[in-house]
């Protein structure tokens, strides 16, 4: 497992994403990631208060109790809100998750190329040793009360197609992934945590896609902007469309 950042370090090649920043390129909510990594406590039905830990604990240290994630973290939270859109309760998820990581050897196993190839393996796996006790289980979060445990089996093909949706954009290397190529899976424009600090980047030429959106709103067309920047006139339309859907979402 790699060792955590210190607060002194500068989080370079690892990407860097205030919780905002990572609600807005998955378009999720912001209050999710914020339980998902920081924990949350809820009253039972019979009063008591329990709380539940954080999915993992996030490549970067908090900064004045502010949530700062690395790119693995922000794959892993897209592959969470996936499976979340996909109808698994996020109990579900987090023992998925915790046995995935004990065979994967990850403490992100969701980002890592063992769980391409093997995710369906070891989601069947995991199925096969989940039973559901009498009355079910309950992550009890504020929008997912009195969920229970789905029967996973009858979910398989949900999860294998959660995969391999997902995959489709990502870019591996070393057994991670390294790249996301978050506009349709466009080579155009690309999430390194290498360049800009994982911010999204016209990908041959590394100029941000917010900055280029806004040029083409300052000057009122794309082929100046193109001009202005040496970026071809398709690669600005991408980059605009991208914030455009961002933006929307």
């Amino acid at each position: 497992m790699p060792a955590q950042i210190s607060s002194n370090e500068v989080p370079i090649g690892i990407g860097y994403y205030t919780v905002p920043e990572a609600a807005r390129l998955l378009r999720i909510s912001a209050l999710n990631i914020r339980r998902w990594l920081s924990g949350y406590s809820y009253n039972t039905e019979d009063g008591e208060i329990r709380h539940m830990p954080p999915l993992w604990r996030p490549q970067l240290p908090a900064y004045e109790q502010h949530i700062e994630l690395g790119f693995r973290d922000l794959i892993e939270l897209r592959f969470v809100a996936a499976f979340r859109e996909a109808g698994l309760s996020i109990l579900t998820i987090r023992r998925c998750l915790e046995f995935a990581r004990s065979l994967v050897r990850d403490e992100r196993p969701f980002s890592t190329r063992q769980f391409h190839t093997d995710g369906k393996t070891i989601f069947f796996e995991f199925a096969g040793q989940v039973t559901e006790p009498a009355g079910g289980f309950s992550d009890a979060p504020a929008d997912d009360d009195q969920i229970t445990l789905v029967d996973l089996k009858k979910r398989q093909y949900v999860f294998a197609g959660v995969i391999a949706q997902t995959f489709k954009d990502l870019d591996l290397d070393d057994d991670v992934v390294i790249r996301w190529r978050p506009y349709r899976g466009k080579e155009t424009i690309v999430v390194d945590p290498q360049r800009a600090f994982g911010q999204p980047i016209a990908a041959s030429f590394g100029v941000p896609t917010s900055t280029l959106a806004d040029a083409v709103k300052a000057e009122g067309s794309i082929r100046r902007v193109a001009y202005l920047f040496g970026v071809p006139n398709m690669i600005v339309r991408d980059a605009m469309n991208f914030e455009s859907e961002l933006a929307a979402a």
